[in-house]
């Protein structure tokens, strides 16, 4: 069967390429022909939504993404049956990360260390005794001194407890805390609710999240808007989303009424997040939800309204703060923008793989490693501490499916930077299309600057 391809001068038939002995070849053959981009790309830029996917195992060619992208030039036909090598082969070679990898997930897990997955109580207790403690240290130390030298650190040291505190808590609602279900539930719902999240509420919106990264619909957490519901915002809605340090402050409202485009809340067990079966367990999480709402007014009577808002007050936000901040740049903000999917073009796998890894430096150990989020994201039952060796062992199957995180000096202001330009570029994706990247609205913050 004759095989097309675009090139600059519209369609023209494929080279042949000859058949090559099927010894020894990998899926890495799904990048038959080596190809460049052109000299000047501008001039290709074709205005709507479609791209050439790599050969994929079908050999056909899609064109269903929602950029504009640069048509790539085929060389010489000497030079395009030089080899078939994959794209992790040389440096410089042309990488799609939407293409479908050559690799599945069973090869990942196989690559992975099986005490890797081993789930110690005692240690992840170990963990809790450790943040407990640092917290009520913390607090006595600024009720002690209570002075406005030592009010500021400790509210960013306790604040970044708060957030260790969530993270602990975040495994408990994956299983991976341990393999006894009423220990996960008690200790999260204790350390949950201690911070103001509905531990069942939250696990099972996460859980979603889990399933479906990298879903334009159906993910859960900071997912893309689509063009039409970005358009149907209100100018002030829209520009709070997108203007610092609102999306940072974001997450409080996100558990009462979720996302733009979704109903329903982390609180009321009928909402649309939650199966009939679930009804009690997120009953039970409103309830102590409450209680620690009720205990932090009773506290504030006691101890006075100002004296508790600079002990637990200010510390909530700047938790609320790292979780939005963690949670979006997992997930955006790299270098090259990073595909979307819905409807066939999505796997779980793909989406998993769009997920981003990051270093913050000596925050790293303080909130378990959370940063380490690309086999997270594929392989939640893993424990924290066992997530730095799992990447490690996993990498050489990932190849350029992994992206290096850039490392960060003691505290990661680095990424402040990239949390700006991400907010300034990655505003919706188009409504058609199956694979997708983030667009920008160049009237956001006001007219076009013309020169």
């Amino acid at each position: 069967m004759a095989s097309w391809v675009l090139s600059e001068c519209g369609l023209r038939p494929l080279p042949r390429v000859y058949h090559q002995s099927r010894t020894g070849l990998t899926s890495k053959t799904t990048n038959l022909l080596k190809i460049r981009q052109p000299p000047v790309s501008k001039s290709y830029n074709l205005g709507s939504s479609f791209k050439v996917s790599s050969w994929s195992r079908q050999r056909n060619w899609a064109l269903n993404v929602a950029i504009p992208v640069s048509v790539p030039v085929i060389e010489e036909e000497d030079k395009e049956r030089e080899s078939v090598k994959g794209v992790n082969e040389h440096e410089g070679d042309f990488f799609d990360p939407s293409a479908p990898p050559p690799f599945k997930l069973a090869d990942i897990r196989a690559a992975i260390p099986k005490h890797c997955w081993v789930k110690n109580p005692w240690r992840s207790m170990s963990y809790v005794v450790r943040d407990v403690a640092v917290v009520c240290g913390l607090a006595a130390a600024a009720a002690y001194f209570n002075n406005w030298v030592v009010w500021p650190l400790y509210w960013f040291a306790q604040g970044t407890m708060f957030w260790a505190l969530f993270v602990l808590g975040h495994d408990c609602g994956h299983g991976s805390f341990s393999n006894n279900p009423k220990l996960n539930s008690v200790v999260g719902h204790l350390l949950h609710s201690s911070i103001l999240v509905p531990y069942h509420g939250w696990r099972i919106s996460h859980r979603t999240h889990h399933q479906n990264h990298g879903h334009v619909e159906n993910d859960e957490s900071w997912q893309p808007l689509s063009e039409k519901i970005y358009k149907s915002l209100d100018n002030v809605t829209r520009t709070l989303r997108f203007t610092l340090p609102f999306p940072m402050l974001a997450y409080p409202v996100y558990l009462w009424s979720r996302s733009p485009g979704k109903k329903g809340s982390h609180f009321h067990p009928d909402s649309d997040l939650f199966a009939p079966n679930e009804r009690k367990d997120v009953i039970t999480s409103t309830a102590c939800w409450t209680a620690m709402a009720a205990l932090v007014a009773c506290l504030s009577f006691v101890m006075g309204p100002v004296q508790m808002l600079k002990l637990y007050g200010i510390p909530y936000w700047i938790f609320v703060m790292w979780l939005d901040l963690v949670t979006y740049l997992h997930h955006h903000g790299h270098d090259e923008k990073l595909p979307w999917y819905r409807g066939k073009e999505w796997s779980y796998l793909r989406g998993g793989l769009t997920t981003l890894d990051r270093d913050y430096g000596w925050i790293n150990n303080i909130h378990h490693d959370i940063g380490t989020h690309v086999i997270h994201h594929l392989f939640p039952q893993i424990p924290h501490y066992h997530l730095i060796e799992a990447t490690e062992a996993a990498k050489p199957v990932l190849g350029k499916y992994y992206r290096e995180p850039k490392k960060s000096g003691p505290l990661p202001f680095y990424l402040l930077g990239t949390l700006i330009r991400s907010m300034k570029q990655d505003h919706y994706v188009s409504d058609a299309g199956d694979v997708l990247y983030y667009q920008t609205d160049p009237k956001l913050y006001g007219p076009e600057k013309t020169e």
